[in-house]
């Protein structure tokens, strides 16, 4: 899968994870790929709830160690 954009966002915690994704969505154009990496164990809910919000696709959830990875296309 071809990540046009990634974030790191490990350290933080809810809602900053989906603000800095926000806005680095915003910077990408539509059906490109964003992936965050982040250490919040909430991430995993709250990105579910933000793609179906605002309509960027989730395609993709896993942990890797202590990381969740996000990975969205923007609408």
């Amino acid at each position: 899968m071809q990540i046009d954009k990634e974030i790191d966002t490990r350290g933080l915690n809810c809602p900053l994870p989906i603000l800095k994704a926000k806005k680095a969505l915003a910077e990408l154009y539509s059906g490109q790929v964003l992936k965050v990496v982040s250490t919040d164990a909430g991430s995993m809910r709250d990105f579910q709830a933000f793609a179906k919000q605002t309509g960027n696709e989730l395609l993709d959830q896993h942990t890797l160690n202590t990381d969740y990875i996000h990975v969205l296309r923007r609408r």
